[in-house]
């Protein structure tokens, strides 16, 4: 509480200051006014002392400042008066606009003026002579200035606080985008690496259990065989991802993404992973070939969903065929992929339970529909259905 009150340096130095500045006017004999009734020199410093003290509570008690500061501006008038008392007062009247409260700061220039105004016109009628109106003028210099000048800085104060909080505000707004900005990302990184490796990875150990567990050197081999060109295929693919993220690297050609138009190749390489699953891919696309060209982004989240839902089939769906459908409907892609529920006999490998979800969010990021699930098939077997209908239109996407 004690600290709460203590002086600040600066209202010490204007106290002081002022207390020197008029002890030596006092000394050398300056003063403002004859001082009748209070004529003796002494009488100038008491005043004096208070309008110092009244310095020095400026900022901490600036309402009880004033009421000091006023008292010993009166009282200073009915003395031989000191010119330090003076400016002295002009400062606590700043500090009481500037460090006193909003109602403080509204109600005294007002104050002053109606003060200043009062004297002005209550000295003219005295004297009536013109001169009384510099005793106005000397009045408001001595109050409504500095109260004006209080509220001119307070004002700009206030308004550079508010800048600061806007653009602290600002920069957390925009650290928070930044954040968001890394996650999708993030997110959009993992869906990438998961549709483009999980599909070479779950060959590779499909054949590689195969290869372990029978022991046979011609099914060993063509296990081997096939190991070897997913995991190429696989680094390939990483590498491909790798360059799309690298800043500057030294390949400068740029790499492509994936398209519709390299299904053949997916489905051949889907033949070769799941003929000992006893799989069998085939590729139903009925769309008319003269049809205006997709978007990139339509391309590859329809290649990453048939690629993801042959990835699924090759890790959980009975032996059976496996059908891919591509078609166009008006302004709609369909893709489908079919494939026999069931458990399937041979070696399998663990699922991450991440394909479903990041096909549900790649469609759901160009606005389309998606859905997955068992049916009821032809002949009484289940089947495994895989569906999305994507928007072709940049404009439908957007929305």
């Amino acid at each position: 509480m004690l600290t709460s009150i203590r002086p600040d340096r600066d209202a010490v130095t204007l106290a002081v200051s002022g207390l020197l500045g008029g002890l030596l006017l006092w000394l050398l004999g300056l003063h403002t006014q004859g001082g009748d009734p209070f004529s003796a020199p002494w009488v100038t410093l008491v005043p004096l002392t208070a309008m110092a003290a009244a310095e020095l509570l400026r900022r901490n008690a600036p309402r009880t400042a004033l009421a000091v500061g006023t008292l010993a501006l009166v009282a200073d008038q009915f003395t031989r008066g000191s010119l330090a008392t003076i400016l002295m007062f002009t400062d606590v009247m700043y500090a009481a606009v500037l460090y006193g409260t909003p109602a403080a700061a509204r109600r005294l220039p007002v104050a002053t003026l109606l003060v200043t105004v009062a004297s002005t016109i209550g000295f003219l009628a005295w004297f009536r002579k013109p001169e009384a109106l510099l005793i106005g003028l000397v009045i408001g210099l001595v109050s409504f200035i500095p109260a004006l000048t209080g509220v001119s800085v307070r004002s700009h104060r206030a308004a550079a606080d508010a800048a600061r909080l806007a653009a602290a505000q600002t920069a957390r707004l925009a650290e928070m985008d930044r954040t968001q900005a890394v996650i999708a990302e993030r997110a959009r990184m993992a869906r990438e690496l998961h549709d483009m490796v999980a599909n070479h990875l779950s060959a590779v150990a499909i054949h590689s259990t195969a290869a372990l567990s029978i022991d046979d050197p011609e099914t060993s081999r063509n296990a081997l065989k096939v190991i070897r060109e997913n995991s190429v295929e696989g680094l390939a693919e990483m590498r491909r991802l790798i360059g799309l993220l690298r800043e500057g690297g030294e390949d400068d050609a740029p790499a492509a993404a994936p398209t519709l138009a390299a299904l053949d190749t997916l489905i051949e390489q889907t033949n070769t992973n799941g003929a000992s699953g006893g799989l069998l891919c085939t590729l139903e696309d009925t769309r008319n070939p003269g049809a205006d060209a997709l978007p990139t982004p339509v391309e590859l989240a329809a290649y990453r969903i048939v690629q993801e839902s042959l990835t699924n089939a090759l890790k959980h769906a009975a032996p059976g065929p496996v059908v891919v459908r591509l078609g166009r409907s008006g302004e709609l892609l369909t893709v489908e992929v079919t494939s026999v529920f069931g458990s399937r006999t041979g070696p399998t490998a663990p699922g991450s339970g991440a394909g479903l979800v990041g096909m549900r969010e790649r469609v759901a990021l160009l606005g389309g529909t998606f859905g997955a699930g068992a049916e009821p098939g032809g002949d009484g077997a289940k089947i495994w259905r895989v569906r999305a209908e994507l928007p072709v239109r940049e404009r439908e996407m957007r929305e």
